[in-house]
């Protein structure tokens, strides 16, 4: 497909989707606001500014990694997820979420596409299931951030080589395809694994694990990068460190508003996510320097960040002393699968399914042993069980699903960008624009 007539395609599609909007009635069902709380409401405002917070901050964090001839591509692969997810999410990515389940009784396996097309029926009264106590619209916003990050952790694993048109192509096919669909298992009154009993309190499943696994998946679609061999230092590491203060102050909405209420679950949420992520950074720099090397920035801040994402489907779930194990030992897991990566000849740029995908899996089934009342310490083996089905589940349905979703993409749009333009960088071959601001015609 030539270039320029893609991206004519593309903004077609915009242009038909604006029309819709205008079209279609979107206020449709009744606005109950009697059972509105101002406090929960409120809560889940700032908590939904937060997770926002969250991509830009992502942003930062791999841009700081790269090299410097990637920055701006790389940065820009999360802040277009914002638009194009969020789009996306009102159009119909919701309601694949959340709406009305095609499944058997308790067997949802994704929302009917038509239930919530276009934000029908999503306002600001409560609803029975999602908003109890603060405007509906507001829970479809707060799962629109978490859908945001998504695609933009996996692009971690094949940065530097990747065609911007055809990364796009492949976030929509993800978030339809993959993230919707897991979305609704996960937490879906009706969805199977929620029925099971899998606890997943603010996405280390649905977020965390898919993106670990699809990162995996496409870090060996596309292949190596032709300096994969070559030592490559972080192009700017205070970079680094302020994505990943960023990332720490937005997980407080991600986890704590995950409890969808201003109440004593959320401070348990937020003290257990601020004691992990501090756990997992002091040991991750205790780790290395335990195996002869020097504490650095950049290891304090994948520490803290492989943490956060630890305690994730737990925060809710366990109490403090829980929340400090499992931030030590995904710490430890975390930096020895990044060892055993770099030793291997897979190229995961960024080490996403080492920090996300590993840290994601030691969170999901130390849920099920931590978890108050039904986790394994409290002599309760089904969750736990279940937890390990899961896992299997959804790595193999998360892997083969973003396998075929790169090989649909690859087929309409190649992935990898040329080796001429992987030499020069993905900012001037992509955007022609640099980081050190020399502008070319190539």
């Amino acid at each position: 497909m030539k270039n320029s007539t893609s991206w004519w395609l593309i903004l077609a599609l915009l242009i038909i989707v604006a029309a819709l909007g205008v079209i279609i009635p979107t206020g449709i069902g009744e606005i109950d606001t009697s059972n509105l709380d101002a406090g929960d409401t409120a809560w889940m405002l700032t908590a939904t500014g937060l997770v926002l917070l969250m991509t830009p901050g992502l942003a930062f964090f791999y841009g700081g990694m790269i090299q410097s001839r990637n920055i701006i591509s790389t940065m820009l692969q999360s802040y277009i997820a914002m638009g194009i997810v969020s789009v996306l999410w009102v159009v119909v990515g919701f309601s694949i979420a959340f709406g009305d389940s095609i499944g058997g009784e308790g067997f949802g396996l994704f929302g009917n596409p038509l239930t919530f097309f276009m934000f029908r029926g999503v306002n600001g009264g409560t609803h029975p299931d999602f908003a109890p106590t603060f405007p509906f619209a507001v829970f479809a916003m707060f799962q629109l951030k978490f859908a945001i990050i998504t695609p933009a952790l996996i692009t971690g694993s094949f940065a530097g080589r990747v065609r911007f048109r055809a990364y796009m192509l492949f976030m929509v096919l993800f978030i339809l395809f993959i993230y919707a669909p897991l979305a609704h298992w996960t937490w879906h009154p009706n969805g199977f694994l929620r029925n099971w009993g899998v606890l997943d309190f603010a996405g280390g499943t649905v977020v965390h694990m898919s993106a670990g696994f699809a990162a995996l998946a496409g870090a060996i679609f596309l292949g190596r990068r032709k300096d994969a061999n070559k030592e490559i230092k972080p192009a700017n590491i205070p970079y680094i460190l302020l994505g990943a203060g960023m990332l720490w102050f937005g997980w407080f909405g991600f986890n704590a508003g995950s409890a969808l209420a201003a109440d004593s679950i959320a401070a348990s949420a937020l003290v257990n996510t601020n004691t992990a992520s501090a756990a997992a950074m002091l040991t991750w720099i205790f780790f290395d320097a335990a195996q002869g090397k020097k504490p650095s920035a950049v290891g304090a801040a994948i520490g803290l960040v492989v943490g956060l994402v630890a305690i994730t489907p737990a925060a809710g779930f366990v109490n403090v002393g829980s929340s400090i194990f499992i931030g030590v030992i995904a710490a430890i897991i975390s930096n020895y699968a990044i060892t055993l990566r770099t030793k291997s000849k897979l190229d995961d740029t960024l080490d996403v399914f080492p920090a996300h995908g590993m840290g994601g899996i030691t969170g999901m089934l130390f849920t099920a042993v931590f978890a108050n009342e039904v986790g394994l310490i409290h002599g309760e083996i089904t969750t736990f069980l279940y937890h390990l089905l899961a896992l299997v589940i959804v790595g193999v349905f998360t892997f083969g699903g973003s396998m075929l979703m790169y090989k649909i993409t690859d087929m309409i749009v190649p992935m990898r960008i040329s080796p001429h333009g992987e030499k020069v960088g993905l900012d001037i071959s992509q955007h022609d624009e640099s980081y050190n601001f020399v502008y070319s015609e190539d």
